[in-house]
């Protein structure tokens, strides 16, 4: 398969890392963009995929009619399923990070974390550890699929526990290598923060880490991650 039209016809069959390399080429031609298409309508009903999220995330930034009718009709709320066991609505989310503002992503996501906490919560606009124990699975998975999704991989909960275990649980190496602390000193919120996938992988959601680590232990340590197999399959 030495040629875009080949690449485009073949898509399917190709590995994950081909698909995600190639995406950028497809969508310069009609031929392409029909076979990307395609690709999304049949894998509408499956848990999405980082291909599939960079499929979506590409065509929502092009300039393009039929594409974005294409996107409107099919996926009028994206490819993550909006899913909330406490009625919370996503879409505020999802839009901010199908645009890749990154910086409101972040307002919106501690937000809809106090509102899953309560009404305490949301009146002092942080969490106790202690109210993260009873977030649903339903809306982390969501909230955590949402930025998985539209960044690539890059970020998410589930990336930050992940590079969390790696390092053995020491937060200390994790605020560095994650971009949270630079020599020694706090990462200034938010002018400091790097709003844009140039961050290094797990820079987001910034997870309120200025009151402490204990927050974030809670989330990282949500039974999310052992009941949930999705997002096993995530690790």
């Amino acid at each position: 398969m030495n040629t875009l039209s080949d690449q485009s016809t073949q898509f399917s069959i190709l590995s994950e890392k081909k698909q995600l390399q190639i995406i950028p080429e497809l969508v310069t031609n009609e031929e392409g963009i029909k076979e990307l298409t395609n690709f999304l309508l049949e894998h509408k009903s499956e848990s999405p995929s980082l291909v599939i999220g960079k499929i979506y995330q590409t065509f929502a930034n092009l300039e393009n009619a039929k594409i974005k009718e294409f996107l409107e009709t099919n996926f009028p709320t994206g490819i993550v399923p909006l899913k909330s066991e406490r009625n919370l609505d996503y879409l505020p989310l999802q839009k901010a990070l199908v645009r890749q503002d990154f910086q409101q992503a972040d307002l919106i996501t501690v937000e809809k974390l106090c509102e899953l906490a309560g009404e305490g919560a949301l009146k002092r606009k942080w969490l106790y550890f202690s109210e993260v124990d009873n977030f649903p699975d339903t809306d982390l998975h969501t909230i955590d699929q949402l930025w998985l999704m539209h960044s690539g991989g890059q970020f998410g909960y589930s990336i930050q526990r992940q590079m969390w275990l790696s390092v053995g649980c020491d937060f200390p190496k994790l605020w560095t290598k994650i971009g949270w602390k630079n020599a020694g000193n706090w990462t200034r919120y938010p002018n400091e923060f790097t709003w844009d996938l140039s961050a290094p992988r797990g820079h987001l959601p910034t997870s309120n880490q200025l009151r402490g680590a204990k927050v974030i232990t809670s989330l990282f340590k949500h039974p999310i991650w052992d009941n949930n197999e999705e997002v096993k399959s995530k690790k």
